[in-house]
C-alpha cells in the first residue's frame, strides 16, 4: 500500500478547472482580511481574557496573547507561502498533499474538520449564551427548556440553520453580511479600548507577573499531557502562569488559517492569500493586547470575572448600561465565526470530495451559486446538532489540539515541498527556513502538550476512526488510486 503518494502542483490546479467542482473567483485582499477578522475575534476575546488573567497569567496576560500570537504569526507564515504557490481550496491539506503525501494530507483534512466543525458548535453555543444575557439585560428571556446550557439549545440550532442557508447561497452574500457584522464587533472592541482607557487603575497593574504558586491538583486525566509524562506541573501565575496562559488563549487566534480555505475564491490569490491571512493576525493581535491591557487595569486580576470579563467590568466601575451595549455587541461577534468556520469546514471537505476521498457527488457545486450546496447542508446540519445536544465545555480542547496538530504538519511541509519541488514558483516565501518553520512546530508541539490527557485520548479515538474511512473507502477511490468507478469521475453536469 503506497499511502504517501502525491499529487503535483499542477494537477491540483487544474482539477481546480474542473466545470463541476469551480468556484467563483470573487474575493478581493479586504475581503480575505474581514473574514480573517471575522472568525478570530470572537469567543476568545469575549471570554478568554478575564479567565487567564484571572487563574493563571494576572495582567501579564497581555504577554500571554502574544507568546500564542507569535505560535500563529510563525505558522502564519507557512500558510501563506503555501497559499499563495498552490491558490487552490482545502487549506493545509491540499498543501500537505502536494508535499507529505495522501494519508498525510488525510490525517490534516481530518484534524481541520475536527477544528472547524466543533469550533462552530462551541462558538454557536457561546452566541446562545451572550443573547441569553442581552435580552435578559432587555427584560426578555428564552425559555429554560431550550435555552443555552439546557438538554437541546434551540438559539444556537436555529443560529446553525440560518447561517447555513446564507453560506450555500452564495460567498460573496455571506461575506457582505460577515462585513457588516466584524464592522459592529470591532466597534465593539474598539469602543471597550476607549471607553475603558479613563478607568483604568494603574494599581491594579502591580504585581503585573503575580508570584507562582502550584496549580491546584488535578485528576490524571484532566492533568496536561506534559505534567503526565514528565512529571512537570504548570504553575499559576510567575513565568510559567504566562505560558499556561498562552495555552489557554490560544483559542483565541484560532481560525486565522480558514482564510486559506478560500484561496480558489480569491480574485489574485498569490497577493491576496498572504495579505489576508498575516493582515487579519496582525489586526487581532492589537486589539487582543489592547483589550487586555484595559480590562486588568479596570479590575484587579484575582477579581475579574471569568465568565463575562467584558461585560462585568464596566458593570464594577458603574456603567451597566455599557454591559448591555458590549452583549450586543458579542451576540453580533460570534455570529461571524461560527459563519466562517462553516466556510472553512465546507471548503476542505470540498477539496478532499474532489480528490475523491469522500463520496464526489457531495462536492459538486451548484451552477447558480457556484457553492457545494449538498454539502454545506450536510456540514450545518451536523454542527447544528452537535450545538445544540453536546453539553457544554466539553469540545474546547479538541478544537485546539485539531488546529495544532495541523500548524506541527503545514510547518514541516514547508521545508519538505522546498526540498522536492525548489523551481515552484512561491509569490510569497517564509524567510530564514527552515529555522522559521522548525520553530513553528517546536512551539506548536508544546502548546499541544500541555492540553489535558482526556482530550489527547479523544483526539486519538477521532484520529483512528478517519484512518478506518480512509482505509475503506477514500484510499481506494482517490483519484491517485487508479481505482475510482465510473460514477465517481465528474460529469458536465451541476446539482
Amino acid at each position: 500500500m503506497n499511502m504517501l503518494r502525491t499529487k503535483s502542483i499542477e494537477q491540483t490546479i487544474r482539477e481546480g478547472d474542473e466545470p463541476e467542482y469551480q468556484l467563483k473567483r470573487t474575493l478581493s485582499a479586504l475581503d480575505l482580511t474581514v473574514f480573517g477578522v471575522g472568525v478570530v475575534i470572537g469567543a476568545g476575546i469575549f471570554t478568554l481574557t478575564g479567565r487567564a488573567a484571572q487563574e493563571v497569567a494576572g495582567p501579564a496576560v497581555v504577554i500571554s496573547f502574544v507568546i500564542a500570537a507569535t505560535a500563529c504569526a510563525l505558522a502564519a507564515l507557512c500558510y501563506a507561502e503555501f497559499a499563495s504557490a498552490v491558490p487552490v481550496s482545502g487549506s493545509a491539506y491540499t498543501f500537505s498533499y502536494a508535499s507529505l503525501g495522501e494519508i498525510v494530507a488525510w490525517i490534516i483534512g481530518w484534524d481541520l474538520l475536527l477544528e472547524m466543525l466543533l469550533g462552530a458548535s462551541v462558538v454557536a453555543q457561546g452566541w446562545s449564551a451572550y443573547l441569553g444575557v442581552f435580552l435578559e439585560r432587555l427584560g426578555l428571556a428564552v425559555p429554560e427548556q431550550v435555552a443555552y446550557g439546557s438538554r437541546f439549545d434551540l438559539p444556537a440550532f436555529l443560529l446553525v440553520l440560518v447561517l447555513t442557508a446564507l453560506v450555500a447561497f452564495g460567498i460573496k452574500e455571506s461575506l457582505r453580511v460577515n462585513l457588516v457584522l466584524v464592522a459592529v464587533k470591532v466597534f465593539i472592541v474598539l469602543f471597550v479600548i476607549t471607553a475603558g482607557i479613563g478607568f483604568i487603575n494603574t494599581a491594579n497593574y502591580t504585581p503585573f507577573v503575580p508570584p507562582a504558586k502550584p496549580s491546584e491538583a488535578m485528576s490524571s486525566m484532566q492533568a496536561p499531557l506534559i505534567e503526565y509524562l514528565f512529571g512537570f506541573a504548570p504553575s499559576h501565575y510567575g513565568l510559567m502562569g504566562i505560558f499556561a496562559g498562552a495555552s489557554l488563549v490560544f483559542f483565541a487566534y484560532i481560525g486565522f488559517d480558514a482564510v486559506a480555505t478560500t484561496a480558489e475564491e480569491a480574485k489574485n490569490p498569490q497577493r491576496d492569500l498572504p495579505i489576508g491571512i498575516i493582515a487579519s493576525l496582525v489586526i487581532c493581535t492589537f486589539l487582543y493586547s489592547a483589550v487586555a491591557l484595559v480590562i486588568t487595569g479596570m479590575v484587579r486580576y484575582d477579581q475579574i470575572d471569568p465568565k463575562a470579563a467584558l461585560a462585568t467590568a464596566f458593570t464594577d466601575v458603574g456603567k451597566p448600561g455599557y454591559a448591555t451595549l458590549i452583549a450586543a455587541g458579542a451576540v453580533a461577534g460570534l455570529t461571524t465565526v461560527v459563519m466562517t468556520l462553516l466556510i472553512g469546514a465546507t471548503r476542505v471537505l470540498f477539496a478532499m470530495s474532489r480528490d475523491r476521498l469522500i463520496p464526489p457527488a457531495l462536492g459538486r457545486t451548484n451552477a447558480r451559486t457556484g457553492t457545494p450546496v449538498l454539502l454545506t447542508v450536510v456540514v450545518g446540519t451536523a454542527v447544528a446538532f452537535t450545538a445544540a445536544l453536546t453539553k457544554v465545555g466539553v469540545l474546547e480542547y479538541m478544537v485546539n489540539i485539531g488546529t495544532l496538530s495541523a500548524f506541527v504538519l503545514v510547518s514541516i511541509a514547508v521545508p519538505v515541498l522546498r526540498r522536492k519541488r525548489p523551481d515552484m514558483e512561491r509569490p510569497f516565501k517564509v524567510p530564514f527556513s527552515p529555522v522559521l518553520p522548525i520553530l513553528s512546530a517546536l512551539i506548536c508541539t508544546y502548546l499541544m502538550l500541555t492540553l489535558p490527557v482526556e482530550t489527547w485520548l479523544r483526539f486519538l479515538v477521532w484520529m483512528a476512526l478517519g484512518l478506518v474511512i480512509y482505509l475503506a473507502y477514500g484510499y481506494r477511490r482517490s483519484r491517485l488510486s487508479g481505482n475510482a468507478a465510473e460514477g465517481d469521475l465528474p460529469s458536465m453536469t451541476s446539482t
